[in-house]
């Protein structure tokens, strides 16, 4: 009974960082809302540069859970630069732990504050942070005939406008990778006469050329990312890995290859840009092949070129973990604490619901 409750106990190892990322959000969201309020009367420069090192410690948090938590290896193979840049950051989308990676890489060049995300609509109604998600950058899109374009270059353009610093994560794909989503992707690629590909999806091409097109002359480069998820067994193409699973170390190494692509390189016309994204997806979908179907032993779970198993010093990202659980305890130990908590998760929720109905 007790290696019973061991084992159970060790199968629940997701809890602690869910308590302490979700149960930290009133708290996190009270820190920021404050600031809101202080700065309100300063220029909107000194808000941004405040605001995301706000944002920073929060992501920072995330971080450490998915670095040393974890025990999960990150092993970076191609060109990231070690310098901060204005940047479109564009990935595969496999799992609901590729918005980390993002932080993951944001981290190793000190820009974890200037992540901002192009997100599904529907996640606006995120309890808290659906709301300030927005208010740090992020722009909400919907899929197709749907989708605003005027909308999102005019969010881009207004932080084009103020000088804030950029490093704006798109998935091309517009959903996660699944073997009944893939399927659905093969044959609208084969009716339209495009690459039929087997690893990653055909690429939507609407929001990446908007987001391109009003920042052309304000972002330094593209970074075009692919990742993989390895999981236990070597070799086997998972289909997936959740939230859930890497927290409970059933993806105990990521790899992630970066192909940075100066702004001078990318076509500005769309048809062009739509050729390009569809001929860096087919690259992708090469790389992913190579990995998990490689002939040769030797190429096989890894992608081409240098490889740098790289690991954060605790410096950077555990001082976060003790802020927002320090933060959190001292609201929780007394009573005027705990009512302002409440108040914080239930008025900040309805708020920010409220708020994201008008702006629709």
């Amino acid at each position: 009974m007790l290696l019973s409750l061991v084992l159970h106990t060790y199968s629940m190892r997701y809890l602690l960082p869910s308590l302490v990322l979700l149960g930290s959000a009133p708290t996190y969201v009270l820190l920021w809302g404050a600031w809101r309020l202080l700065s309100a009367l300063l220029p909107a420069r000194l808000y941004q540069r405040v605001d995301d090192h706000i944002y920073c410690v929060y992501q920072s948090a995330v971080v450490f859970f998915f670095e040393h938590y974890t025990g999960a290896q990150i092993v970076v193979y191609g060109d990231l630069p070690k310098n901060k840049e204005n940047i479109i950051y564009l990935a595969n989308h496999r799992t609901t732990v590729d918005w980390i990676v993002a932080d993951i890489l944001a981290m190793r060049q000190d820009a974890v504050g200037h992540v901002r995300y192009v997100l599904k609509d529907r996640l606006k109604w995120l309890p808290l942070y659906g709301y300030y998600f927005s208010q740090h950058g992020g722009i909400y899109v919907k899929r197709s005939a749907k989708f605003n374009e005027g909308k999102m270059r005019d969010t881009l353009q207004r932080y084009v406008n103020a000088g804030t610093p950029m490093y704006l994560v798109i998935f091309p794909e517009g959903t996660r990778y699944t073997p009944k989503v893939l399927s659905a992707s093969q044959a609208f690629a084969a009716q339209r006469g495009l690459p039929v590909l087997r690893y990653v999806l055909t690429p939507r091409v609407k929001a990446t050329y908007v987001a391109f097109d009003s920042m052309k002359k304000y972002i330094d480069a593209i970074y075009d990312v692919t990742v993989v998820y390895e999981g236990k067994d070597k070799g086997q193409h998972t289909e997936t890995t959740g939230m859930t699973e890497f927290l409970c170390r059933q993806s105990p190494k990521i790899h992630i290859h970066v192909d940075r692509i100066d702004r001078k390189d990318i076509p500005e016309e769309q048809d062009s840009m739509k050729r390009w994204l569809h001929e860096r997806f087919e690259i992708k979908d090469k790389l992913l092949i190579e990995f998990y179907e490689s002939p040769d032993p030797e190429r096989r779970n890894k992608f081409p070129g240098r490889s740098v198993d790289s690991q954060l010093s605790l410096r950077k990202t555990l001082p976060s973990v003790l802020l927002l659980s320090g933060l959190t305890a001292g609201l929780l130990v007394t009573e005027a604490g705990r009512k302002l908590y409440v108040s914080a998760c239930v008025c900040g929720t309805l708020f920010g619901c409220l708020w994201v109905s008008v702006r629709a």
